[in-house]
Order: C-alpha cells, then sequence, then structure tokens
C-alpha cells in the first residue's frame, strides 16, 4: 500500500477509491485520519461542514492509501488511529485498560464478574460481554441493563442484599430474585437476553485465515486471527506490511465480526 499526498490546494485530484485520507497541519502529528469508500468525495465533505472549519484551516497537505475494498480501508483506519492518535480524532482512539464482563455459572446461578482483560482471553471464552475502558464504566453499564430489565442489583453484586431483599425489591424495580419473590432462573435468562448486544463471539475458525478483497487485478488479503488484524499482503508490491496487533482490539473485533459470522466475506485458510 502505497502512501501519496497532495498540497491542500490540490485535493480535486484525490482518487476517487477505497482508502484512508490523512490531513496534515504543520506539527508532526496528524490532524485528521478517515476512511471513505471514495477518498476525494469524503475530504471534499469535510470542506462542507460547519463544524470542521477550525481543521481546514489548519490543514496542509492531504496524504492518502488507497485499499481494495471497504474492509481495508476500516482495518488501516483504526490502526492508524490507534498509532498515530490525530488532533481531532475520538473515536477508535487506543484504551490504556480495557475491562469486560463475564458471567460466571455458580451452580446454574448466573452471576457478572467485571474483569480485566489480561485475566483472560477474550474472543476465546464463552461468556464475555463488552469491553470497557474502566470498571466503573462496566459497572455503570450493569446498572443501567438492570434499570432497563429489572434486574437485581444484588444479584449483580452491585449491592448489598438484606434479609427483605435487595433495594429494588422495595422500589419495585427488581421483581425479586433475592428474595425468592421470582424463580432465579427466570432472572438469568432476562440477564443473558440483556448482555446479548455486548457479547463477544468466539474465533469460529481453527487457525488464522485471509480476508480478501479485489478492485480489478488488485488482490489485498488481511491477515487475521483470533479476531487481531495483524496485517495485509497486496498483489501491487507482492509485500505483506504488517501491524502490531497482538492484543484484542474492540474496534477492530467490530469491524470484522458481522462480515465474517454472516460470511458476507470472502475468506481463505492464512
Amino acid at each position: 500500500m502505497s502512501q501519496d499526498k497532495v498540497e491542500f490546494a490540490n485535493i480535486n485530484t484525490l482518487p476517487q477509491t477505497s482508502g484512508i485520507y490523512i490531513f496534515w497541519g504543520d506539527s508532526a502529528l496528524p490532524l485528521y485520519i478517515g476512511k471513505s469508500v471514495n477518498i476525494r468525495s469524503r475530504v471534499m465533505s469535510h470542506m462542507r461542514a460547519a463544524d470542521e472549519v477550525k481543521m481546514i484551516a489548519q490543514s496542509r497537505q492531504v496524504e492518502y492509501i488507497e485499499t481494495a475494498g471497504e474492509m481495508g480501508a476500516l482495518l488501516l483506519e483504526a490502526w492508524c488511529i490507534k498509532q498515530q492518535s490525530p488532533l481531532y480524532n475520538v473515536r477508535l482512539r487506543r484504551l490504556k485498560s480495557l475491562c469486560t464482563i463475564k458471567l460466571i455459572n455458580t451452580s446454574g446461578a448466573l452471576t457478572p464478574q467485571v474483569m480485566t482483560r489480561q485475566d483472560l482471553e477474550v474472543g476465546q471464552e464463552e461468556g464475555i460481554y463488552g469491553l470497557f475502558g474502566s470498571t466503573h464504566s462496566a459497572k455503570k453499564k450493569l446498572r443501567d441493563l438492570a434499570s432497563q430489565h429489572n434486574l437485581c442489583m444484588g444479584l449483580l453484586g452491585l449491592e448489598k442484599i438484606s434479609k427483605r431483599g435487595c433495594f429494588g425489591v422495595q422500589l419495585r424495580t427488581c421483581q425479586g430474585a433475592c428474595v425468592g419473590l421470582e424463580d432465579r432462573a427466570a432472572h438469568d435468562q432476562r440477564l443473558q437476553q440483556a448482555l446479548i448486544d455486548l457479547k463477544i463471539h468466539i474465533w469460529p475458525f481453527d487457525c488464522a485465515i485471509h480476508v480478501v478483497e479485489q478492485a480489478g487485478d488488485w488482490v489485498q488479503r488481511h491477515h487475521i486471527n483470533n479476531w487481531r488484524y495483524l496485517g495485509t499482503w497486496c498483489s501491487k508490491s507482492n509485500q505483506t506490511s504488517e501491524v502490531d496487533h497482538q492484543r484484542f482490539d474492540l474496534d477492530t473485533y467490530k469491524i470484522l465480526v458481522k462480515p465474517i459470522m454472516l460470511g458476507t466475506v470472502k475468506i481463505e485458510p492464512a
């Protein structure tokens, strides 16, 4: 994947193809990194955005890297933002610490436990839900879900349970699983349903794979293993650009999980 720059005054010469683009100003760090299936059109749209006037005024050059398809652009954008920390990018930045929620089964009863990423192999274990920047944000998510689904704060480990039950029993926000007014299995089923949108799927293959994209004669193979993006082989250079993504990354997972699980991308063994 070759990198090219154009002066900001000549952005109408940008390609109308998939890839990423990087706004550069006078500093050593980029101003903004984005992706699009049409680089020129997307860069032009920044020019018309009223809330991006300050960034545009600071821009001097636009660098771009073309990709054979949208998947490559998405993966490259997420990786580059984490590596370079552009001034105007907030989304996709690297989180310094990550926590997740794991459902612990004890004698048939489910209890959510907030765990650090170092305590488990995310994407390789069942019962893992969501990734969060802190234990506080993970517990806040559990509290929000408890309120939305009438779950017991006590059974979720967020409050103490007295002889009369949790505080939610008195407020009628808890259906009483903590004091036997509701069957525990029914409560736990509701808990699993509440968490379903946060579920981290286990890697569905026995080995690494290539996600293949092609534009005409140009072929790119994105090397993926255990939901980690490891690099891209490009037919134009006959070389692989490797990336350091040995750790699980939520943004990469979100990019990959739906097309891989639904089988909407071409996959080859690595």
